[in-house]
C-alpha cells in the first residue's frame, strides 16, 4: 500500500496488513506531520474469463488531521552508578587526576601558616566600636578642645546633634515596629 503524506505530499510504502480497518496513526518521517490512516479500498481484479465485476468503493471521508498535544515525558529513576564519581581510579582514568601524587610538597613559611582571617562582620564591630569610642572621647574632652580650639566649637555641636539625630531616628524606629 503506498500512502501520501497530506502536508507535504512524500509518498510512503506500507505493507498492506499494516493498516487495519479500524485504522492507525500514522506520522510523516519528512514533516513529522501525523494523521489517521484507514485502508484504501482498491478495485480488485478477477479472472479474465469470467465478466469483469464492477465493485463500487466508497472513497473515505477525509478526516482532518488533528494533532494532539505532546505527552510528558514519564520521570524514569535512574540506576545509581557501579562507580563512584569520586574514586581515585575513576578520576585517573577519566580526568587524568591522580590523589595520591608523590610530589615535592613546598615549604611555606611561618606566616602563611599562621594568617589568620579576620572576616567581615568582624571589621564590621571593630569599626563600629571605634565610632562609638572616638565620639565618646570627644565628647568628655569637649570643653578641653574649645579652650585650645575655639573654632571647633561649631563642628563639635554639629556632630553630637547629628548623633542625637541618628539615635531618636533608630529609637523611634525600633518602638514603632
Amino acid at each position: 500500500m503506498i500512502l501520501s503524506c497530506n502536508s507535504c505530499g512524500k509518498k510512503f510504502v506500507v505493507p498492506d496488513n499494516a493498516i487495519t480497518v479500524s485504522g492507525r496513526m500514522v506520522q510523516c518521517g519528512s514533516c513529522g506531520n501525523k494523521w489517521r490512516q484507514y485502508p484504501l479500498n482498491e478495485i480488485k481484479k478477477t479472472p479474465v474469463t469470467s465478466k469483469p465485476k464492477k465493485t463500487i468503493s466508497k472513497s473515505q471521508p477525509v478526516q482532518p488531521t488533528i494533532q494532539k498535544p505532546k505527552k510528558t515525558k514519564k520521570n524514569i529513576v535512574k540506576k545509581p552508578r557501579e562507580i563512584s564519581l569520586y574514586s581515585p581510579e575513576y578520576l585517573a582514568k577519566k580526568h587524568g587526576i591522580k590523589i595520591n601524587d608523590t610530589r615535592p610538597v613546598k615549604a611555606t613559611n611561618k606566616i602563611e601558616k599562621e594568617k589568620i582571617s579576620f572576616g567581615f562582620y568582624n571589621s564590621l564591630i571593630v569599626f563600629i566600636f571605634l565610632v562609638i569610642a572616638f565620639s565618646r572621647i570627644l565628647y568628655f574632652s569637649q570643653n578641653f578642645i574649645i579652650s585650645y580650639l575655639p573654632a571647633s566649637e561649631y563642628y563639635l555641636n554639629y556632630f553630637f546633634e547629628s548623633i542625637r539625630n541618628i539615635f531618636e531616628i533608630w529609637k523611634s524606629l525600633v518602638t514603632n515596629h
